[in-house]
């Protein structure tokens, strides 16, 4: 995806980062793409088939990809909210016998798949540099993950189903800087490492861990328009028994997943 934009359009030398003389400034932000699944692996049961969904499933494809953003400037404080959107269903033949919990499918069933793992997330970030024109700041942040796992024949004759809301807490990085002719490169990184219950979200002693992780480069133009090209690389998982499974289930599971995200960012500052 290619956007040509004439910089005779570039905006003024007032920087992006002036808000931080205004109370509250509103900057909204949206990003579009495609996204690449590199790897997608689950297991449902401790006597479940590791199923892998790019080689098995279907997901060996690019997929549409969007992020809808809007952060709250003051100063050197940044309040964020954003909604990351990631719902894939496919279709494909069962290649082998697969075993998802107690729901046994047999080779050469026609299946369909759905893997879904919206997730919302509430950011704060202080800016650790005083100079306007560039930014280096830490934070943290709380993501509400909601995933959707369904595994159905077309028949209708197999069905396994998964659902999970939960709480994950974040550290949070983000820096941003000039480069001549109203250019800027920056990045965001998002990440944590959870071995032990509750800071993972769940009520078990589940591994879990994630990194959402975007660099990206663009210009300034006029009206307070931003425009940024992007390679944004999302990845993480959980493994481990949840400790009031659902009736028949034993309730383990073990799921890791690499996205790699080429976007294109339209924001206001």
């Amino acid at each position: 995806m290619i956007l040509l934009i004439p910089m005779a359009l570039a905006a003024p030398e007032d920087s992006y980062l002036n808000s931080k003389d205004r109370a509250w400034a509103i900057q909204p932000k949206l990003e579009i793409g495609f996204l690449a699944p590199f790897s997608n692996e689950i297991q449902l049961g401790k006597n479940g088939t590791t199923f892998d969904y790019v080689e098995e499933g279907g997901e060996n494809n690019l997929f549409r990809y969007t992020r809808w953003e809007i952060n709250f400037r003051n100063d050197r404080h940044m309040l964020g909210l954003l909604f990351q959107p990631f719902d894939v269903t496919t279709r494909a033949i069962a290649q082998r016998e697969l075993t998802f919990d107690n729901v046994v499918i047999p080779e050469g069933t026609p299946m369909s798949y759905r893997y879904g793992f919206d997730y919302y997330r509430g950011t704060y970030s202080y800016d650790l540099l005083k100079d306007p024109k560039r930014e280096f700041g830490i934070g943290c942040a709380l993501q509400i993950r909601n995933a959707t796992l369904d595994f159905i024949s077309l028949n209708g004759e197999y069905q396994d189903s998964n659902r999970d809301i939960g709480p994950v807490p974040l550290f949070h990085m983000q820096g941003r800087f000039p480069i001549p002719n109203d250019r800027w490169w920056g990045f965001t990184a998002d990440g944590a490492y959870a071995p032990i219950k509750y800071l993972n979200g769940d009520s078990s002693d589940v591994v879990g861990a994630l990194l959402d992780t975007n660099l990206a480069a663009g210009f300034r133009l006029n009206r307070g328009v931003d425009v940024s090209l992007g390679v944004r690389y999302i990845g993480g998982g959980a493994e481990g028994t949840e400790r009031e499974p659902d009736p028949g289930k034993d309730g383990y599971v073990s799921n890791w997943l690499h996205l790699g995200v080429l976007n294109l960012g339209l924001g206001l500052r």
